[in-house]
C-alpha cells in the first residue's frame, strides 16, 4: 500500500492513503540502519497492521524528486507566497526575501495578495505592477469573499504546494477556504492519544483534493539570513536581465557603475523602483554581512 506523509512527531508518523485514510505508523530499523530519515512529503510504501485502529509500518521510502532542509521537507512542486494588500500593508522587503528563498529552492512560485475587498485599486495596481515581471505567477483575492479562490485552486491542482507568509495577512483564511470539502480531517491525526496537538510546530501536509496537497510549514514564516553573495543577488531579479547586455561592465552589480542597462531602464520606467530599492538594500545588507 502506497501514501504520503502528512505529518511526524515523536518517532510516529502519519501517512495519508488515497481512498483509505490516515494511518498511523512507525519507521522500521531498517531506516536508522541505512541512516535514512522519512520526512513531511515523503511517498512510502505501508505495511497495514490494524485497518480499524488505522495502525502501519513504513517498509520502504520511495524516491523524492527533491528535499529542502529548513524546514525538513520532500516532494515540493511549487510555493504559495501569501501577503495582504492592505491591513496590513505588504512589507516588499520581506516579500522580495521570501521570492529569493523560494528561488534558491528552485521552486515555481505564485504570490497571493489577499484582501482585495477591502484594498484600493490604486494599492492593487501598484502591487500588479511592481511584480508583473518577477517571474512569478500573481494573484489578487479575497478570502473572505471567497473571490478567486477556484483559480488558485486550478493552480494548486495535482501538486504539493507549501505555503509561506507572515502573520495577519489572512493566511489561515485562505488555507481553510482551500480545505472545503477535503478528503482529510487534521482533527483525524491520532485522536486517541492526541498527539495532534500544537499543530503550528510542526510541518504537515492538508489533502485538498486528489493528488493535491498544500504544506503548512512554520519554518517558512521566519527568514534567517539566506546563504548568498552579493554577486549573485541580481540573479534573482528576473526583471533585471533583459538590460544587463547593455551594462558596460561584466558582473556590473547596478548599484555604483556607470553606464548601466540595469539603472538606465529604472530611469525609463521600465523596472520598478521599489524592486530595484529592495535591491539595493540586500545587495548592502550581503555586502556588510561578517563572515566567519
Amino acid at each position: 500500500m502506497q501514501g504520503k506523509i502528512i505529518k511526524g512527531i515523536a518517532g510516529f508518523y502519519y501517512v495519508h492513503i488515497e481512498d483509505k485514510g490516515i494511518y498511523e505508523c512507525k519507521a522500521k530499523g531498517i531506516f536508522r540502519k541505512d541512516k535514512q530519515k522519512p520526512l513531511v512529503g515523503d511517498d512510502v510504501e505501508v505495511e497495514i497492521l490494524d485497518d480499524l485502529e488505522k495502525e502501519g509500518n513504513i517498509t520502504a521510502l520511495l524516491p523524492r524528486r527533491n528535499a529542502l532542509l529548513r524546514p525538513a521537507v520532500a516532494n515540493v512542486d511549487q510555493a504559495l507566497v501569501i501577503f495582504s494588500i492592505t491591513k496590513p500593508a505588504p512589507s516588499l522587503n520581506l516579500l522580495d526575501r521570501f521570492l529569493i528563498m523560494m528561488r534558491q529552492h528552485a521552486l515555481p512560485c505564485i504570490i497571493c495578495f489577499n484582501k482585495q475587498d477591502i484594498a484600493e485599486e490604486k494599492e492593487r495596481r501598484m502591487l500588479a505592477e511592481t511584480y508583473e515581471n518577477c517571474g512569478c505567477k500573481v494573484l489578487f483575492l479575497s478570502a473572505i469573499k471567497e473571490e478567486g479562490i477556484e483559480e488558485l485552486k486550478a493552480l494548486l491542482k495535482h501538486k504539493t504546494t507549501t505555503v509561506a507568509g507572515p502573520s495577519g495577512v489572512g493566511k489561515s483564511s485562505l488555507v481553510n477556504r482551500l480545505q472545503s470539502g477535503t478528503v482529510m480531517e487534521t482533527g483525524d491525526i491520532s485522536r486517541k492519544v492526541e498527539r495532534g496537538r500544537h499543530t503550528t510546530r510542526h510541518s504537515q501536509l492538508l489533502a485538498i483534493g486528489e493528488g493535491t496537497y498544500i504544506m503548512d510549514t512554520p519554518g517558512f514564516s521566519s527568514l534567517g539570513i539566506f546563504e548568498l553573495e552579493k554577486e549573485e543577488l541580481a540573479e534573482f531579479y528576473p526583471e533585471f536581465q533583459p538590460f544587463e547586455p547593455n551594462c558596460r561592465f561584466k558582473g556590473c552589480s547596478h548599484v555604483n557603475e556607470p553606464v548601466c542597462g540595469v539603472k538606465a531602464a529604472l530611469k525609463q520606467g521600465l523596472i520598478s523602483k521599489a524592486r530595484y530599492e529592495n535591491y539595493t538594500l540586500l545587495y548592502e545588507e550581503l555586502k556588510n554581512r561578517k563572515k566567519y
